[in-house]
C-alpha cells in the first residue's frame, strides 16, 4: 500500500500556507494577488521537479500532467483551489493540491508511469474572497464563466477584476476550453464540519454535494414608540421574524437529516432601543441532498411565512436569490473509493457535503468523486483550522490508491 509520511504532509502544508498576502495568523491568498502569483509559480516549479508537463490556461488555472504510456488522451485529474479566504486556515483548498502532489509522487516512485495520464489542477479561484464571484477557476475549465459577470466588478480597494487579472499576466478565455480529455476528477478536501470527528472516522467518501436555496426576506410593519404603543396595536417586524424563525426551525428539526436550515443576517430598522422596528431584513439558507425535498420544504416554509405575516398585518417580500441544485458524485468513483478503503482497512464513512466545492462544477460534466478528511471541531475558514497529519495520511492513501486503480 502507498504510504505518505505525516511529517512530509505537515512540511508541505507549512510551505504552501506560508505564501500569504499578509502576516499570520492564518493565510491570505486572494485571486491575482502577489502571493497568489508566487504560490502558482512555486507549485509550477515543484510539479516540474516530478517531470510533469506544467502549463497555465488563459485565466490562471495551473495544470501539471504526466502523460500516460497507453492512453495519454485519457486524463485522471485531481486537485483543488489555490486561493484562500482572508486569514484562512492552512488546509482549505490547498490541501487538495498538495495531496495530489504527494499521491502522484509516490505513484511515480512505486509504480512508474501510468497507462492513462495523471494530472494535478491548481485552480485559480473558488472562494469569492477578493471579488464577488466564486468558482472562477473551475467554471473557466468548462467554459461556463460569463465574461460580463466580472468585467465591472471590483475588490474592497476598488481594483477592477479585469485590471487585477491582466496585471497578473492573464486574460479572458478565448475559444472553447479543453476539458474533453478529463476522464475522471477526484478532489480531496477537509470536511469543514464535525461529522467525521464525531463518528471517529478518518475518511469521508462523499456521495453528493447539497443543493442550496438562499433568501433575503423583508418584513414591513410600522415603527412606533416603544413605551406608548400597546402590545395589541403593534406591527412589530422583529416579533414576526422571531415567530417565523421558531416555526421554521421546528419544522426543519422534525424533517431531520440531511436537511439544514439557517437564519443568518438580521437588520432591523430603525435598530434603536426605544422604537418598535417597522422593517426587518433577514436571511435564510436551506440545504438538502435531494432536489425535490429541498423544493417542497422551502415552498412550505415560504407559505408559512406569508400566512403568519398576514395574520400580524405585516407585509412580506421573499427574494430567493440562490437556487443551486444538489450535485451527486459519480457512482463508479464512489464505489472505487469505498473499495479502496475496505481493501486497505481505512476508517471511512459514506457521507454528503454540506458545503460547496469545485467538484460541484466538475460533477455534471465529468465523472467526479470527493474524499474528505476530518476537521477538528469542524473549524474552517479560520487560522484554528486543523487536521492531524495522521488523519490526512489516510485520506491521501485513499486518493493515491484510487488514482492507481483509475490510471494504472
Amino acid at each position: 500500500m502507498i504510504q505518505s509520511k505525516p511529517q512530509t504532509i505537515d512540511e508541505l502544508m507549512d510551505w504552501i500556507s506560508g505564501i500569504s498576502d499578509a502576516e499570520g495568523p492564518g493565510t491570505t491568498r486572494l485571486l491575482y494577488s502577489e502571493s497568489w502569483i508566487k504560490a502558482q509559480q512555486a507549485l509550477k516549479e515543484k510539479f516540474e521537479e516530478l517531470g510533469m508537463n506544467v502549463q497555465f490556461d488563459a485565466v490562471g488555472n495551473l495544470f501539471a500532467t504526466i502523460e500516460g504510456t497507453e492512453q495519454p488522451e485519457q486524463i485522471i485529474a485531481t486537485g483543488s483551489h489555490v486561493d484562500t479566504v482572508v486569514k484562512g486556515g492552512r488546509l482549505d483548498g490547498q490541501l487538495g493540491i498538495m495531496a495530489g502532489y504527494i499521491a502522484i509522487k509516490e505513484l511515480l516512485e512505486t509504480e512508474g508511469k501510468p497507462k492513462k495520464s495523471l494530472q494535478i489542477i491548481s485552480m485559480a479561484e473558488e472562494e469569492g474572497s477578493r471579488f464577488p464571484y466564486a468558482f472562477w477557476g473551475s467554471k473557466n475549465i468548462f467554459g461556463i464563466a460569463e465574461r460580463r459577470d466580472v468585467e465591472e466588478i471590483v475588490d474592497a480597494e476598488g481594483i477592477k477584476f479585469t485590471d487585477a487579472m491582466k496585471q497578473a499576466g492573464f486574460d479572458f478565455l478565448e475559444g472553447a476550453p479543453q476539458f474533453d480529455r478529463i476522464a475522471a476528477f477526484l478532489e480531496l478536501h477537509i470536511e469543514q464540519g464535525n461529522f467525521l470527528q464525531n463518528t471517529g472516522k478518518k475518511v469521508g467518501v462523499v456521495n453528493a454535494i447539497v443543493g442550496q436555496k438562499r433568501y433575503n426576506i423583508t418584513l414591513k410593519g410600522q415603527s412606533n414608540h416603544a413605551g406608548t404603543t400597546l402590545m395589541e396595536y403593534r406591527q412589530d417586524t422583529v416579533e414576526c421574524m422571531a415567530r417565523i424563525i421558531v416555526q421554521s426551525i421546528d419544522k426543519a428539526k422534525a424533517k431531520g437529516n440531511p436537511l439544514v436550515l439557517t437564519f443568518g443576517r438580521v437588520e432591523p430598522k430603525p435598530n434603536t432601543v426605544n422604537v418598535v422596528p417597522g422593517e426587518t431584513l433577514f436571511t435564510m439558507d436551506c440545504r438538502h441532498t435531494d432536489a425535490d425535498v429541498l423544493a417542497d420544504f422551502t415552498a412550505e416554509i415560504e407559505q408559512d411565512m406569508r400566512e403568519l405575516a398576514s395574520r400580524m398585518g405585516i407585509e412580506i417580500e421573499i427574494d430567493n436569490w440562490m437556487d443551486e441544485k444538489p450535485v451527486p458524485m459519480d457512482a463508479h468513483l464512489i464505489q472505487t473509493i469505498q473499495s479502496v478503503c475496505e481493501d486497505h482497512r481505512l476508517s471511512y464513512q459514506l457521507m454528503h457535503s454540506g458545503a460547496g466545492h469545485d467538484s460541484q462544477i466538475f460533477a455534471p460534466r465529468v465523472p467526479t468523486g470527493m474524499i474528505f478528511v476530518p476537521s477538528i471541531d469542524g473549524i474552517s475558514h479560520n487560522p484554528a483550522e486543523h487536521t492531524e497529519a495522521v488523519d490526512i495520511q489516510q485520506g491521501v492513501q485513499a486518493l493515491a490508491e484510487a488514482l492507481k486503480r483509475l490510471a494504472y
